[in-house]
């Protein structure tokens, strides 16, 4: 017998469990690229922005997501901040702190 023949004799009684373990690594192998490309920067961004919530206190400097700059008056709760626009006193407007998309404290700036 050839060596052809035997090795044609062996790939025919290869289990059919074969192709669904290939399927199952590809699946795998996708999933993990999903993670770290899009759930784990979207984590660490939420991370970030959390911490910078944390530290916002009266007297910071913000800008919104909208693309106004202020200052952060008054945070009556975990939700809100008073935040005044502009030179006049009486521009002042609450806002939801997930408007915030940057922080300067006045503390840090260096001049």
């Amino acid at each position: 017998m050839s060596l052809i023949n035997v090795l044609t004799a062996e790939a025919g009684q290869t289990p059919a469990g074969g192709g669904l373990l290939v399927i199952l690594i590809y699946v795998v192998i996708f999933g993990l690229m999903i993670y770290f490309m899009a759930v784990k920067p979207q984590k660490k961004q939420q991370a970030k922005h959390q911490e910078m919530m944390t530290n916002l206190k009266p007297g910071c400097s913000i800008m919104t997501t909208s693309g106004f700059f202020g200052t952060v008056i008054d945070i009556p709760d975990d939700e809100t901040v008073i935040v005044e626009f502009g030179n006049n006193k009486n521009c002042r407007i609450p806002m939801h702190k997930k408007a915030i998309a940057e922080i300067e404290d006045p503390d840090s700036v260096t001049e």
